[in-house]
């Protein structure tokens, strides 16, 4: 039905997460719209995020740069609280909240044998360095609350056993299945002020 150049384009969109037939056939047409000087940006920009962008050499955030706006960040250089997270989405999400003002340590996802993710595959040799080499005093969890997450904190717990380090994870606020992107600012606070240490 359409002509095959617009059809890729909106196969392209739908290769995206989250976008179904009919998100993918309005952002299609809405960049149809632009004039060539904004296409010429928008697809410069997509370009050079995907050349730029790299990990943290220090705590596995995105950044442009060698170290993060977090590891970069001297008001936390001495801070001995580290909150553990699975996504680099999450970090962002707790700094525009501006509720946790201490280190993070990004995952390369968490563990799930059955989608074939073992505890080597998502970075704990480099969070465990991380661990002996900041003195921390207390690290938090803030997965999402499921049996990954779940399997993924008690994993982490059982190889820190012997360290005097006290390990929380985020309170029940934060609904069970829930992707931490989705959970409302007031219910992810509460869930951080509420910790709880892990048994």
């Amino acid at each position: 039905m359409y002509p095959r150049s617009l059809d890729c384009l909106i196969e392209s969109f739908k290769s995206l997460p989250g976008i179904g037939s009919k998100t993918a056939e309005r952002l299609a047409f809405a960049l149809l719209d632009l004039d060539n000087e904004q296409i010429k940006v928008f697809s410069e920009s997509m370009l050079e995020a995907k050349e730029k962008i790299h990990r943290c050499k220090k705590c596995n955030m995105m950044t442009d740069e060698e170290l993060c706006f977090v590891c970069s960040d001297d008001s936390r250089k001495d801070s001995k609280v580290l909150c553990v997270v699975e996504d680099p989405k999450n970090v962002f999400l707790f700094e525009k909240l501006d509720m946790f003002h201490g280190k993070y340590h990004v995952l390369d996802g968490l563990i799930s044998p059955l989608d074939g993710i073992n505890p080597e595959d998502i970075g704990l040799d480099k969070l465990l360095d991380r661990i002996k080499e900041d003195n921390l005093e207390e690290i938090i969890f803030a997965f999402k609350p499921s049996i990954e997450g779940e399997t993924t904190s008690l994993y982490i717990k059982k190889i820190l056993e012997g360290l005097n380090i006290k390990i929380t994870k985020l309170a029940s606020g934060v609904p069970i299945g829930a992707d931490m992107e989705y959970v409302d600012s007031l219910t992810l606070e509460r869930a951080l002020n509420d910790r709880k240490t892990i048994e």
